[in-house]
């Protein structure tokens, strides 16, 4: 099959996992030590190649290749370097930005402060973390649509996928176990009780804050938000928009220096401080409180849900309509309740890969089965109770024509789609400045990318 970039975006898919590096702007001609290749003004550092190396590694990718992997990196800088001088591709740059302030947040929630986080990413500052995020999210971006853009037009005839099965259908990969599954899910509603024991709570907080307590502080000591409370609750240059609605409609009600009363949103109480506010970004202090469910209001979540399945099995209801009428899960409530791989949008999904909640709640089930509800929780750690139901169940096998026929179709439209972008790169090369530094001069690169490039000695 084609060598033509086997790992494309994967290496600016990553939400780095590794060391972000942030590329400055060189004038043509100008290399300096650590830099691996030029193409037009986008840089390619030999750092970047090996950090990018063993996150393919980490995801089962084959990299020994040194030139191979190599290639597939100028592949993606060249698609990234032509689709931001494309006029029909939309720059995003202020939503990228705003984007990587979302992720910065996301990821320091999941350490005890910044200085532990900045430590484990290898980062000196926040700015620079932010920064190579950005770049990032917005090498993904540029890359995706270019490709998106130069292969629109492709399609293969049933002819060509029966070709493309025949010459490859030794060097294919097998099918693993699958299962296609929908689920049902809801949110604990807590009582008028735990809501008033929530909003006193907050209510206390702020006549502390009154009497001379610091904000900051008492952030710190009651806020349940991972994301904040170590740095006192404070998320700075917020853009409109990127808040919860409850949060920001209170927030910008509020003088700056004034306090909130408790204020409810999806993930629990917030008692809101406006810190600043400048055209349209702003600054806000907040105490979360989440709302977590106790016993009693999960007992009842349990027995709603029980109720759902009941009606389900006798037939009163289908799953899908169950799911439009019931789930409180928004990414698919929409789509009957069905569960999709986040890697290819299909609805087979890899036991291996499941979730181990879910793994040991669908053990045994057979297709059309409904689990009991179970509790689990969210992405943002919220209890939630659910039930699933087994919607098929696809044992091990190779591949075949006659009963994976979309698959093959998918893989013969890549391999088309692959050999349109070789062209195009091809086509592209002779008139693009490149710089490649002069350990790899002797990699026998697919496309002609050592062809009337200045080539740097190496150190």
């Amino acid at each position: 099959m084609s060598k033509y970039t086997k790992y494309l975006f994967l290496v600016s898919a990553m939400i780095f996992l590794l060391n972000g590096k942030v590329s400055a702007q060189l004038q043509k001609g100008q290399l300096i030590d650590g830099i691996a290749a030029v193409i037009g003004d986008e840089i390619i550092l030999e750092s970047d190649i090996e950090d990018q190396a063993n996150y393919a590694k980490q995801q089962g990718a084959n990299v020994s290749d040194k030139c191979d992997f190599m290639e597939s990196i100028l592949n993606n800088k060249l698609l990234i370097y032509e689709a931001k001088k494309d006029t029909l591709i939309e720059n995003r740059s202020a939503a990228i930005k705003e984007m990587a302030g979302n992720k910065y947040n996301q990821i320091l929630g999941q350490f005890p402060d910044e200085k532990a986080m900045l430590a484990a990413y290898k980062f000196r500052t926040s700015y620079e973390m932010k920064t190579a995020i950005e770049k990032i999210d917005a090498d993904n971006y540029y890359g995706q649509q270019k490709y998106a853009r130069i292969t629109e037009k492709s399609d293969v005839t049933p002819n060509e996928v029966t070709d493309f099965y025949n010459q490859f259908r030794f060097q294919l990969p097998n099918v693993k176990d699958e299962v296609a599954l929908s689920k049902i899910s809801i949110y604990p509603k807590i009582s008028e009780d735990h809501r008033k024991e929530i909003i006193e709570k907050l209510n206390k907080i702020k006549q502390d804050i009154k009497n001379g307590d610091s904000f900051e502080n008492l952030a710190r000591i009651y806020s349940e938000d991972e994301g904040s409370a170590a740095l006192g609750g404070i998320y700075k240059n917020i853009n409109m928009g990127q808040m919860v609605k409850p949060f920001e409609a209170a927030a910008l009600n509020l003088q700056e220096g004034e306090i909130s009363d408790p204020v409810e949103s999806e993930f629990g109480f917030h008692l809101i401080q406006l810190v600043k506010r400048s055209g349209k970004k702003y600054d806000a202090r907040h105490i979360l409180i989440k709302s977590t469910p106790n016993a009693e209001e999960i007992a009842s979540a349990k027995k709603e849900l029980e109720n759902i399945r009941t009606m389900i099995i006798d037939k009163k209801i289908s799953f899908k309509d169950a799911a439009f009428k019931y789930s409180d899960d928004k990414s698919n409530k929409f789509s009957a309740g069905i569960m999709t791989n986040n890697q290819d949008g299909s609805d087979k999904l890899e036991k291996l890969n499941l979730d181990p909640t879910i793994s040991y709640q669908i053990a045994g089930l057979k297709k059309n089965d409904i689990t009991e509800p179970f509790q689990q929780e969210d992405q943002q750690k919220r209890k939630m109770i659910s039930i699933i139901q087994v919607n098929d169940v696809i044992d091990a096998h190779q591949l075949e024509l006659s009963t994976d026929y979309e698959r093959v179709k998918d893989m013969a439209l890549n391999k088309k789609k692959n050999e349109i972008v070789e062209k195009w790169v091809n086509a592209k090369i002779p008139s693009i400045f490149i710089s490649i530094d002069n350990k790899y001069k002797d990699c026998k690169f697919h496309s002609n990318w050592q062809k009337n490039t200045v080539v740097a000695a190496g150190n």
